[in-house]
């Protein structure tokens, strides 16, 4: 082999390297403050309400401006990963997201809090990806790889759980506002620890940054977002929803023949012929929205029902944050076992029974039997999807786009997330009527859930249909055997590499997409033009 040709991989393992654990410790850290600032501001919305005269509408768009620049610049802050680097568009990501949670936590008009939301969704967008692909790119054996994004998986979930504990108990005992100001030392202590102890990792081609599709494709996100969240106060075939939704649609259409035409785009249009990446963000985009969807509900009918003060709401989502634990700690196992497509359609099961289960809930529930019992059924089938899912999308990125497709699937997850909001909102409200007893908004919640059950059971035959077989082989960063280098020369093999447990087999026959096992070559067949030297490795 020509010695001029260095694996990436032996790279990543120098000795300047920072341990995987340390790695995956700061990755994880930012991940849960992403996901937490989705919930954390629910239960604090009528202390913000009193505290700056927000109106109903108001309330709504703190929530909403997060969701939307998190979904709008989502893909580019996926992309800015692979060409910048893992490191600094982590540092960057955290650095605006600490700050806008500082802008928001002083704002003193309703308009300089939903600004500050909207950055904090921003910086969110450009953290989020990096995270994955930082804990993808750390671990090489693929056993542990896979444990360590079902602990990536049951922080997010994890985050997503104590936002309405950590938003209970810092409104009740302190002030709305340190809701978003807890996040300034947290987010001061990621950004250090990134500072100090990440090492840079950047692909071996230099690519640039695709501004016209960047721009295109934020555009197109955050309106077709708008569109989807104003259908929750004006419906769908209301002219300030439809007219965004179109909009939308047409940009992202035009985003679609930019990249088509482009050298190095923003979204290499390939990625969508990989079966594993249009399979997972298929299911993320049915599946992961709805699980969302449970705390919304729950902290309603918990509030608004039984009378629950927000410290106690956030207590008993509790056991809820502890079944997306054990689901995603669980699931590496399962899937050595099941395999990721069957335990993903378990896992979408199961949280469809929760939500049935759910929907039975009644006014004068007590806790054990309507929201301990169907909660943790509805937590253990989310943390039990999640980390099939996340790791059949990673699996089909060349390492040159893990982080494009680590930006897409939390795209898939923000506007299905969005989307399910919208859908189950309009259904819980065609039974409330505006109502305020607790029988009809009791009815209307329970009719939330059973709609979001069917969702669930659509979203598992779905992937039944889709999602790669045990034998399905698909081109993977973390299995790719070998590589060619610039010249075309003879290729060599990673050992380091294992094929992915329940997705690959390691055959000689040729895989759907006509290559041969033994014989990946990271050149323009599979990855494009700018993978030709690409390493097999993340």
């Amino acid at each position: 082999m020509d010695p001029s040709v260095v694996d990436r991989r032996q790279v990543d393992r120098s000795a300047s390297s920072p341990p995987p654990w340390l790695v995956m410790a700061i990755a994880c850290l930012g991940q849960f403050l992403v996901v937490l600032d989705v919930s954390v501001v629910n239960v604090a919305l009528p202390a913000m309400r009193s505290g700056l005269g927000l109106s109903q509408a108001g309330m709504q768009w703190v929530v909403n401006a997060y969701v939307i620049a998190f979904a709008g610049f989502m893909l580019l802050g996926g992309r800015a990963a692979d060409v910048f680097g893992r490191k600094r568009t982590f540092v960057a990501g955290i650095g605006v997201f600490t700050v806008a949670s500082l802008a928001g936590g002083v704002a003193m008009a309703p308009w300089q809090l939903i600004t500050a939301r909207a950055i904090q969704g921003v910086g969110a967008a450009v953290l989020a990806p990096a995270t994955l692909t930082l804990i993808t790119g750390s671990f090489a054996d693929e056993s542990t790889r896979t444990r360590a994004i079902a602990v990536w998986t049951a922080v997010g979930a994890g985050g997503g759980a104590a936002g309405s504990l950590v938003g209970g108990v810092l409104t009740e005992f302190l002030s709305w506002r340190w809701v978003l100001l807890i996040n300034v030392p947290v987010g001061a202590l990621t950004m250090a620890g990134a500072v100090l102890w990440l090492a840079e990792r950047r692909d071996q081609v230099r690519k640039r940054l695709d501004l016209p599709g960047a721009m295109l494709v934020s555009a197109g996100l955050a309106l077709l977002a708008y569109g989807i969240v104003q259908t929750e106060s004006a419906g769908w075939t209301a002219f300030g929803a439809l007219f965004p939704l179109g909009v939308g649609l047409v940009v992202l259409a035009v985003f679609v023949v930019v990249e088509a035409r482009l050298r190095e785009p923003l979204m290499p249009l390939h990625v969508f012929r990989l079966r594993s990446v249009a399979a997972a963000n298929a299911a993320m985009l049915a599946s992961g929205g709805v699980m969302f969807c449970m705390w919304f509900f729950l902290t309603l009918y918990m509030q608004h029902v039984l009378g629950y003060t927000p410290l106690r709401t956030g207590l008993s989502f509790l056991p809820h944050s502890m079944g997306i634990i054990l689901g995603a700690q669980v699931a590496p196992r399962l899937m050595r076992l099941l395999g990721a497509k069957t335990l993903a359609i378990t896992g979408a099961l199961i949280g469809a029974v929760g939500m049935v289960w759910q929907s039975t809930m009644t006014a004068d529930g007590t806790y054990l039997g309507t929201i301990l019992g169907p909660g943790i059924l509805m937590a253990l089938g989310a943390g039990l999807t999640a980390t099939p899912v996340a790791t059949v999308a990673t699996s089909g990125a060349a390492p040159g786009e893990t982080g494009l497709v680590s930006g897409l699937v939390n795209t898939s997850r923000q506007i299905g997330g969005a989307l399910s909001l919208s859908v189950l909102s309009a259904v819980a409200a065609a039974h409330i009527h505006g109502s305020t007893h607790p029988d009809v908004l009791t009815a209307g919640y329970a009719a939330a859930f059973a709609t979001g059950a069917a969702i669930l059971v659509g979203a598992a035959v779905l992937m039944l249909v889709i999602f790669p077989g045990a034998r399905a082989h698909q081109p993977s960063a973390a299995s790719t055997a070998t590589r060619r280098d610039r010249s075309g020369s003879a290729e060599h093999t990673d050992s380091g590499s294992a094929p992915l447990s329940g997705l690959h087999r390691d055959t000689r026959k040729s895989d759907r997409h006509g290559s041969r096992t033994g014989d990946h070559r990271g050149d323009s067949s599979h990855f494009g033009s700018t993978a030709r030297s690409l390493p097999p490795g993340r």
